[in-house]
């Protein structure tokens, strides 16, 4: 084997197998097993909340046992393949192998972010909102080009998602939109889109075709489970149920089902019409407001931790600029990162995106530390 193979092989070995510690490979076949126990319970359905929540555990667990393994056997066969090729002189068995180790580094980068994913709700499932900002009718425009490439990165993964919200602006586009991405870590995954998009581009609404500065904010934000303990006494909420809106449909504007919840010590207000019960919609609307509400608690802890440290770090409001003319850029404010190829990233290749930022964001945490 080529020295320089060797290297390449021996330096994803060690990168494979600090994933595998810091993943505690064991105690997650620990897990597992106990898992498969419950699961296999005859009256396990008797719940059938708690049942969903232990089979999706128990698919979690597997899927990330498995994937680990599944890297480890491949750099193990590309070592033996690329041994084989090279005792009998196959030149295009080489090339294979090499062409595969990038891949497989890929795989291993990406495996990698993931257990950089270690705050407290990392694991949820996350709830984003977007909302338009400066730029009239090219923010609201813009807006909806943002939640068209968080729906469409989703989509690519396969996660589930629930468009809880949608408020339509007169013109074009959305004034507001919230919706839920399910699948293990995509809240702490997510997490780093928060803060202000800016979009520079010819304004298609501009019968003098001007450039147009837009913007618009993403709010991320774990799903609230039982276990946070967010108490909302009826007597803090306001209710007002509306008839829904939106584009066409039979069941649009037939039923007083949409609701919006204010709650009246913050004034935070949300609102749910996706359902066609009133009492799903309100529900879900309980939900994002606890999300919100536990936001708010956490912030006000952060901020007590940093007047204790003589102030906090910021890594401020503005995220990234996308530019479509007078050239093609995406950039990210904070890591630097860019790609001249706004449309791919549009239509939601996020990834490499939301790996740096990952990183980006552990290595403020280690410097702050």
């Amino acid at each position: 084997m080529s020295a320089d193979f060797e290297t390449v092989l021996k330096e994803l070995g060690g990168k494979l197998t600090q994933v595998e510690s810091v993943m505690d490979i064991d105690s997650l076949r620990k897990e597992v097993a106990e898992l498969e126990e419950e699961a296999a319970r005859p009256n396990l359905w008797d719940d059938p909340e708690a049942a969903q929540k232990v089979t999706s555990q128990l698919s979690h667990k597997q899927a990330e046992i498995r994937k680990v393994t599944e890297l480890r056997q491949r750099l193990d066969d590309l070592g033996v393949l690329y041994e084989l090729a090279e005792a009998e002189g196959d030149a295009a068995s080489k090339a294979e192998a090499e062409n595969d180790v990038t891949g497989l580094s890929k795989d291993v980068d990406a495996l990698e972010v993931r257990t950089l994913l270690s705050g407290e709700y990392d694991q949820r499932n996350a709830v984003v909102t977007i909302r338009s900002e400066a730029g009239g009718v090219d923010a609201a425009d813009w807006a909806e080009m943002l939640l068209r490439m968080y729906l469409r990165w989703a989509e690519r993964h396969g996660y589930p998602t629930d468009v809880y919200d949608i408020s339509y602006a007169e013109e074009a586009g959305i004034r507001s939109a919230t919706f839920k991405v399910t699948a293990p870590y995509v809240y702490g995954t997510l997490s780093v889109e928060q803060g202000t998009h800016r979009l520079v581009r010819i304004s298609p609404f501009d019968n003098q075709s001007r450039r147009q500065t837009s913007f618009a904010h993403v709010e991320v934000l774990p799903e609230v489970e039982e276990v946070d303990h967010v108490e909302v006494p009826e007597k803090d909420i306001r209710v007002d149920v509306y008839r829904s809106s939106g584009p066409g449909g039979q069941s649009v504007n037939t039923t007083d089902s949409a609701v919006r919840i204010t709650h009246l010590p913050t004034g935070v207000v949300v609102s749910c019409q996706n359902e066609k019960s009133q009492l799903q919609n309100k529900a879900a609307a309980m939900k994002v407001l606890q999300a919100k509400l536990l936001q708010r608690k956490k912030a006000e802890e952060r901020a007590e931790l940093d007047a204790l440290r003589d102030g906090g770090s910021s890594w401020g409001n503005q995220m990234r600029n996308y530019v479509l003319h007078p050239y093609q850029q995406v950039k990210d404010v904070r890591t630097s990162f860019e790609v001249g190829n706004p449309t791919a990233v549009l239509d939601g290749e996020l990834d490499a995106f939301l790996e740096a930022g990952i990183r980006w964001r552990k290595q403020q945490e280690a410097d702050a530390a």
